[in-house]
């Protein structure tokens, strides 16, 4: 019984420390402005739907990898189909549930498109030292 109970409160207290991880790397990206030709590319003109994110992830993955971007994709990724599933069960019963998880749905659809931004900009340079080689 014990050890159940360490488990529980273990697993709460990790979920924690996830959720705030992820909130911190979405506030740092917030900070960033779009620019237009991701917005182009992306589809996203104004403030990012969550319905967006697997397309921006798609987009995402046809880019060449930043070793740094690693595992903050792959945590928003998670924290995306955290709040999916969370938007599909517990939300339909809680109003303000909803809207905040379609909030953060579009705050990681955000994220994903800046890491685009990101991997654009790596490959650019990347094309360009090659070109000066």
């Amino acid at each position: 019984m014990i050890a159940a109970f360490i488990f529980v409160v273990s697993a709460v207290i990790f979920l924690q420390f996830f959720v705030f991880y992820c909130r911190s790397l979405i506030a740092v990206s917030s900070k960033q402005p779009l620019s237009p030709e991701v917005q182009d590319v992306t589809g996203i003109q104004r403030a990012p739907s969550g319905e967006d994110f697997n397309r921006v992830m798609q987009l995402l993955h046809l880019c060449p990898e930043r070793p740094e971007d690693r595992k903050g994709i792959q945590a928003i990724d998670a924290y995306y189909r955290l709040l999916s599933f969370l938007s599909a069960t517990i939300a339909g019963l809680v109003p303000s549930m909803k809207s905040w998880t379609e909030l953060e749905r579009g705050h990681c659809t955000y994220f994903a498109a800046i890491a685009l931004e990101r991997r654009i900009s790596f490959s650019r340079d990347m094309l360009a030292q090659q070109m000066d080689s």
